[in-house]
C-alpha cells in the first residue's frame, strides 16, 4: 500500500516517482482542488441526467432534435475565428501519450498530432503522470527517447506537427486523487495539468492551448466545458479563446445537438469531428432496447451505411454554416509487409478518405504514420496549393437530414465468423488495456477502446433480443460463453504462453464474460476495467 500524501488539499494515493513532483506541484494541486470544488457538483448532475435520458430511450423514445433550442439552430451566428495554425488540419495522427509514440507522431507527415489521454491510453497512474511529463517536454521541444533494447535514439525533427491533447471523457474518474474524500474527474485533471504546465510555453511560440473533447452527449455538457475554460483563462489572466477545442461527435444523442454544442462553446470551439467508431458503439448502446435497430457484424458497418453517411454530411453542413471545421474519422489500418496486402490496405484507405473529402470534410485521421502519404494525396486533390480547408462547401442544397435518416436501421448479416472475430478482438484489447496499453495492433488494425466496445455491446444486444446467426444458431449467453472459451484458446496459441500470463488474459476473459452476459448493459467497459488497473 502506498501512503497517502496531502498537498494543497489534494489527497494523492499513489507513489510520486522521479519527475512526478514537477507535475504535481503545490500550484498544480491547488488548481485541481479549486477546479474540482467548483465544477464536480454540476458534472455529477450532468452524469445523472445522462441516465435519465437513457431511461427514456429504454422506455421507447428515440433521440431527436430538441424543440426548446430551435432558436439556436434557426438563428444566424458564427463561432470565433479559427486561429491560423488550426486552419489546415488535412491529416491528423492520433495515439497515446507514450514518449516514443509522441516523437514518432510529431515527426510524421501530418499537420496535427492528437496526444490521447482517452481511448488509446490506459489511464494507469504512471501512464497519466508520465504522459503529462512527455507533453511538457514535447512543447518545450526537448523530448527525446532511447530504446534500451535496440539502442535507437528518437528526437524531434524541425517543424513537428501541431500538438492537441485529448482529455478523458466526463464519465471517467481519477481514483488516485481525492478532493474532500471523493475522486476527481479524470478529464478535469488532464485539462488542468496540461494547461498549467504548457500555456506559457505555447503562448511564447505564438499558439494557444488546444484540446479535443470526447464523448459529450449534450450541449449542457459542452456548456460545462466552456465554463471550465473561462474560469481557467480568467484565473491565469489570459484572453477568452486562449483555449481552443475540437469536440468529437461520437455519441448518438450529440448528433442531434451539434448546433447547440457549437453555440455553447462558440468562443472556444474550432471544429467538430466524426468519431465514427465510438458513434457506432453509442448507436448500439443508446438504442439497445429497440429490437428494430440492431446492427449486423461490425465489419459491414462502414461510412457507406446510410445512417453513418447522413451523420457525416450533417456534421459538415452544421460546422461550415457556423464557421467551424468538420473533421473526418479514423483510418485504423496498419501497413502490411506483404506488398499485395499493403496495396489492398492503401486502396481501402484511399476509398474511405475520398468519401470524406468529397463529402466536404476539412481533414481526417490516421492511426499509423505509414498511412499519412495516402491520406495526404487524397486531400491534396481537394485542397490544392495553399488552400487550407473546405469551409466553402456548405452543402446548403442538400435535402434536410432527418432524425429518421440518422436513426435508420442497418442491413447486413450476423455471421459466426464475425462474432468470433469480435470475441478475439475484445479479449485481446481488454487484456492489453488492463496491462496498461490502450492502443493495440490486432489483425492488421490499430484498435482502441471503441472497437472493443462495439464488439462486446453488439453481442450483448444480440443476446438480449434473441437474435440468430446467419447459420441459424441462436445467440445466447451459453453460446457466447462457449465461443469465448474456444476463441480464448485460439488467442492463447496466437500470443503464446508467456504473453498470455504476462498480459492478464485470464482476468480479461472473466471481465469480458461478465459484462457481455450481464442482464444490464455496462455503460463503458473501461469503468470495471479501471478497477483492475494500477
Amino acid at each position: 500500500m502506498t501512503a497517502s500524501i496531502s498537498r494543497a488539499g489534494l489527497t494523492i494515493n499513489a507513489p510520486l516517482h522521479d519527475g512526478y513532483d514537477t507535475i504535481l506541484t503545490e500550484q498544480a494541486c491547488a488548481l485541481l482542488v479549486e477546479l474540482t470544488r467548483e465544477f464536480r457538483p454540476r458534472l455529477t448532475a450532468l452524469l445523472t441526467a445522462r441516465q435519465s435520458t437513457q431511461q427514456r430511450y429504454d422506455d421507447g423514445a428515440l433521440p431527436d432534435f430538441l424543440p426548446h433550442t430551435a432558436n439556436i439552430r434557426q438563428s444566424d451566428w458564427q463561432v470565433a475565428p479559427i486561429p491560423a495554425d488550426l486552419q489546415d488540419r488535412r491529416v491528423e495522427i492520433t495515439g497515446p501519450v507514450d514518449r516514443k509514440m509522441i516523437i514518432n507522431a510529431l515527426n510524421a507527415d501530418v499537420k496535427v498530432f492528437m496526444a490521447d489521454f482517452e481511448d488509446s491510453q490506459a489511464p494507469s497512474w504512471a501512464g497519466v503522470i508520465e504522459g503529462q511529463i512527455n507533453l511538457r517536454d514535447a512543447n518545450l521541444g526537448t523530448i527525446s527517447y532511447t530504446d534500451e533494447q535496440s539502442g535507437k535514439h528518437y528526437a524531434l525533427k524541425d517543424n513537428p506537427a501541431l500538438l492537441i491533447a485529448r482529455v478523458r471523457g466526463l464519465h471517467l474518474w481519477e481514483k488516485h486523487l481525492l478532493v474532500d474524500g471523493e475522486q476527481i474527474p479524470g478529464g478535469l485533471m488532464d485539462f488542468a495539468l496540461y494547461f498549467l504546465h504548457n500555456y506559457q510555453t505555447r503562448l511564447t511560440k505564438g499558439t494557444g492551448v488546444y484540446y479535443y473533447l470526447p464523448k459529450l452527449q449534450s450541449h449542457l455538457e459542452a456548456q460545462w466545458w466552456d465554463e471550465v475554460f473561462r474560469f481557467t483563462e480568467q484565473k491565469f489572466n489570459q484572453p477568452i479563446g486562449t483555449v481552443r477545442a475540437t469536440v468529437l461527435i461520437e455519441t448518438l444523442p450529440a448528433v442531434f445537438e451539434m448546433d447547440e454544442i457549437l453555440y455553447m462553446l462558440r468562443e472556444h470551439i474550432v471544429a467538430l469531428n466524426c468519431g465514427r467508431w465510438d458513434y457506432t458503439f453509442s448507436y448500439i448502446k443508446t438504442l439497445n432496447n429497440h429490437p428494430d435497430r440492431i446492427l449486423p457484424d461490425r465489419q459491414v458497418v462502414t461510412m457507406k451505411q446510410p445512417f453513418l453517411n447522413a451523420y457525416s454530411r450533417l456534421l459538415i453542413k452544421t460546422c461550415h454554416k457556423r464557421g467551424a471545421l468538420a473533421m473526418g474519422g479514423m483510418a485504423a489500418f496498419i501497413p502490411a509487409k506483404d506488398a499485395e496486402q499493403n496495396a489492398a490496405i492503401l486502396a481501402k484507405v484511399t476509398a474511405d478518405k475520398e468519401l470524406e473529402a468529397s463529402n466536404g470534410h476539412d481533414g481526417t485521421w490516421v492511426a499509423h504514420p505509414g498511412l499519412a502519404a495516402t491520406a495526404n494525396a487524397v486531400f491534396a486533390k481537394y485542397l490544392p496549393g495553399s488552400k487550407p480547408n473546405q469551409l466553402e462547401v456548405s452543402r446548403s442544397d442538400d435535402e434536410e437530414i432527418t432524425a429518421a435518416q440518422l436513426l435508420a436501421p442497418c442491413d447486413g448479416e450476423r455471421t459466426e465468423a464475425g462474432m468470433r472475430t469480435n470475441i478475439r478482438v475484445a479479449l485481446q484489447y481488454i487484456a492489453a488495456w488492463i496491462s496498461g496499453k490502450g492502443c493495440v495492433p490486432i489483425y492488421g488494425l490499430m484498435e482502441d477502446a471503441a472497437t472493443a466496445e462495439i464488439s462486446r455491446t453488439s453481442i450483448w444486444q444480440w443476446i438480449k433480443h434473441g437474435k440468430s446467426l446467419s447459420n441459424g444458431k441462436l445467440i445466447s449467453k451459453a453460446l457466447f460463453a462457449s465461443m469465448l472459451a474456444e476463441e480464448a484458446q485460439v488467442v492463447r496459441s496466437e500470443v503464446g504462453e508467456v504473453l498470455w500470463a504476462e498480459q492478464n488474459f485470464a482476468r480479461a476473459q472473466t471481465l469480458l464474460l461478465d459484462i457481455t452476459t450481464s442482464d444490464q448493459l455496462v455503460d463503458f467497459l473501461t469503468l470495471p476495467a479501471y478497477q483492475l488497473l494500477d
